[in-house]
């Protein structure tokens, strides 16, 4: 198990931020990192343990293959079953588990499941397998939705005809407002994700702060980065000022990245959807226009799933809505580990669970079987 490092890149800087947000004298408040690069952030430098008593960072909803629902996962076991098609995936699904396999039994199996590091990649795999079928698993956020858009827009430029796409991709916004709207979760400030607010703008999370009140700061991935946008909230909170600000300027406007919210928007339509442990959420999916049907591999191929079984004592659902920690439940590190996991959040890149089991060694005394 990989030990977080303690070091910041600006010790005096960060010694400053943090002895400032002490001197506050918040009252106990409940900080959400929506993101799952935040998550692991804010867990490999140590930064839950550097905060004032009152200000308790919980992990969200950030982290896309987390949020996909088992039924989805299963869709794509399906599709892996399909006569000559090859799977194209990027990494973090291969071993998510759904009701009965997972992508990584179905390779063992014989299947045909390939990574590839951008759905582009799975086009030029078509373009030189022209007597297969390629599938590209889109999963994701508006961050990489973009080029799952491109490369079906390219397809259909070149008339390459035996690519497809199955779309689990999701919005970040309708998510928000469904936690933030439910009286069983305690939100007092959102550090919202800087990879999907390069594409969505800051401007986005206006309805947040306007229907709910809560503050909300867009912030990057280094520990000051961080800091930063936790001590704005702070402030905010304790002004109780709820607005949106931009603690990651070099990377993130008001506005976003307009080109690529069209390019998404000519591709695809709002759908609903469902996320793990959260449920369905009206508007928060997309689905392909009925435009590029032809490449949409379910309609395609005539994929069926049945009712999808979840995994017995599984907590994930609990930890995407910030209601308990990872190492709360009874499986993590015991019947849930890395290397045997029952939940995409200890499988994930950027899944909480996975976050906690590789940096906190005081949350996890377990090792791996």
């Amino acid at each position: 198990m990989e030990q977080r490092q303690t070091g910041l890149h600006n010790d005096d800087l960060a010694a400053r931020l943090i002895d400032h947000l002490q001197r506050l004298n918040l009252p106990p408040v409940r900080l959400m990192e929506v993101c799952g690069t935040h998550t692991m952030a804010i867990a490999r430098y140590a930064l839950r343990d550097l905060m004032p008593e009152t200000i308790t960072l919980t992990s969200g909803p950030g982290c896309p293959v987390c949020v996909t629902a088992t039924r989805d996962i299963d869709t794509f076991i399906a599709a892996s079953r399909i006569p000559n098609a090859i799977i194209t995936t990027f990494g973090d699904l291969i071993r998510v588990p759904g009701s009965d396999s997972s992508l990584q039994k179905e390779i063992a199996a014989g299947r045909d499941v390939r990574v590839v590091y951008s759905p582009l990649d799975a086009l030029d795999l078509a373009r030189k397998n022209p007597g297969r079928e390629v599938i590209f698993l889109g999963v994701g956020f508006e961050t990489t939705t973009p080029t799952v858009a491109a490369a079906v827009l390219t397809a259909r430029r070149e008339k390459i005809e035996n690519f497809s796409i199955i779309s689990s991709h999701k919005v970040m916004m309708p998510a928000l407002s469904a936690l933030l709207s439910d009286p069983q979760i305690r939100i007092d400030g959102l550090i919202c994700p800087g990879h999907v607010s390069v594409v969505i703008g800051a401007d986005a999370y206006a309805g947040l702060v306007e229907n709910h009140r809560t503050p909300c700061v867009v912030t990057g991935f280094e520990p000051l980065d961080i800091l930063q946008g936790i001590t704005l909230l702070a402030h905010q909170l304790a002004d109780r000022t709820p607005k949106i600000e931009i603690a990651y300027q070099r990377a993130v406007s008001r506005h976003g990245n307009a080109k690529a919210r069209a390019v998404i928007d000519e591709v695809f339509t709002p759908a609903s959807a469902a996320w793990r442990g959260i449920g369905e959420i009206a508007a928060s999916g997309l689905a392909v226009r009925d435009a590029f049907k032809h490449y949409d591999a379910v309609q395609r191929f005539k994929i069926d799933t049945p009712p999808a079984r979840e995994p017995k004592g599984c907590r994930c659902g609990e930890v995407l809505k910030g209601i308990m920690p990872p190492a709360a439940c009874k499986l993590f590190g015991r019947g849930c580990t890395p290397g045997h996991p029952v939940g995409p959040c200890m499988v994930s890149s950027e899944g909480a669970c996975a976050a906690f089991f590789k940096y906190d060694p005081a949350l996890n005394t377990r090792t791996e079987p």
